[in-house]
């Protein structure tokens, strides 16, 4: 193998490891659902909101839910790894293979916060302020493929959601709400890619410390009351357009450049008891909008290029979707204080490996990255007025 074989292998293994573990979310890196009670509900909740937090999935709820005020809290608890194995090459180059903790900090706290008026029988204003998911690694150890100190990175979104509810008639809500948003990114440890050969602007690609960034986008939203027993509802996320990561326009795609893709989902609500529900939404994530993690992984375009490698390798990530069944039985216990229990998942999901790369001279034998979230574990508690 060349060396500029070589070189081609390692780049696409380092950026699969840098993102091993994709998302601290269960949908990309965007969490199931927002607020405590539609998580607990499988992320169900476009027909039939819970609380407030409404006005962060289908803003047209908030019609439904009347005056109150929510706030919760999840701890999240992802334990991430990466494994490389059967990588062959040339002496000189450090040996690569081997499994890796991307756990050096574990625990992740999202909060939320809701609150909803009705000024008239069919007018209701609201506001949520709710964490997306984010995606984060943060190695124990420094990894010579990547650099000389300890590799990771950190992706936090924090919303602001204003919203305003009409009920036409007595049977239709319709809903709008600004999302305006703020996030940023660190990425450390990865050194061996900030040099003109890999990056159109090496001084920032890495250990930079945080990047801000500032966006803004809508949602809008529908829930039609069919029945005293069916609900339906749609609602749509436009692209919400941000501004670069400055700090690291050498390592994403268009010089920095991160939006949050446009999503948009559907969702039936049947109530087959006073106090019992079921529940079924489907929901689809536009992230081929963001060259940052959907432009291709195998070309080689330097990173921070407009065509740049995404540093998403583990998936393609043209769009994702995601359906939720949920069936709810509510109580109802004396007083306005409700607690409800919190709730506890595990999940297992393996990621498909990265793409082999190859050159014309040989391919890179036995190359193979494996990376697997082995656990989620979330505890819930939620509170409510």
């Amino acid at each position: 193998m060349t060396k500029r074989g070589v070189n081609r292998v390692l780049a696409a293994v380092a950026a699969s490891l840098l993102l091993v573990n994709s998302a601290i979310a269960t949908d990309g890196y965007f969490l199931t659902g927002y607020g405590t009670k539609q998580q607990g509900r499988g992320g169900t909740g476009v027909a039939l909101p819970g609380d407030s937090l409404a006005a962060a999935t289908n803003p047209a709820g908030l019609t439904l839910v009347g005056d109150r005020l929510d706030f919760g809290l999840t701890l999240f608890r992802p334990i991430r790894s990466g494994t490389i194995v059967g990588n062959q090459l040339p002496p000189g180059y450090p040996d690569v293979n081997g499994t890796y903790d991307a756990s050096r900090v574990k625990d992740f706290f999202l909060p939320e916060l809701g609150y909803s008026h009705l000024f008239r029988p069919n007018l209701a204003v609201g506001v949520a302020l709710y964490g997306n998911g984010g995606l984060n690694t943060s190695y124990t150890t420094p990894i010579p493929l990547l650099g000389t100190t300890r590799g990771g990175v950190d992706l936090e979104q924090l919303f602001i959601s204003p919203a305003l509810a009409y009920k036409l008639g007595a049977h239709h809500s319709f809903g709008i709400a600004a999302n305006i948003a703020y996030q940023r990114f660190a990425a450390e440890g990865i050194q061996n890619f900030a040099n003109a050969h890999y990056s159109t602007d090496p001084t920032n690609v890495t250990n930079n410390g945080y990047s801000n960034s500032y966006g803004a986008g809508v949602r809008i939203g529908w829930i039609g009351e069919l029945s005293r027993y069916l609900n339906v509802g749609a609602t749509y996320q436009t692209q919400t357009y941000a501004s670069k990561f400055s700090r690291y326009s050498g390592l994403f795609a268009q010089g920095g450049k991160f939006d949050i893709p446009a999503n948009f989902a559907g969702g039936v609500a049947v109530r087959i008891a006073p106090k019992a529900a079921v529940q079924f939404d489907a929901e689809r994530i536009l992230y081929g909008q963001i060259k940052a993690v959907a432009n291709s992984g195998a070309n080689q375009a330097s990173l921070g290029a407009s065509n740049g490698p995404r540093l998403w390798m583990a998936r393609n990530y043209r769009h994702q979707d995601r359906s939720g069944l949920r069936c709810e039985l509510r109580a109802h216990p004396a007083g306005r204080l409700q607690l409800l229990p919190g709730s506890f998942q595990r999940h297992a999901s393996v990621l498909q490996p990265a793409r082999p790369c190859c050159n014309s001279a040989s391919p890179a034998r036995g190359r193979n990255l494996d990376a697997e979230e082995r656990k989620r574990d979330q505890l819930r508690l939620y509170s409510c007025l």
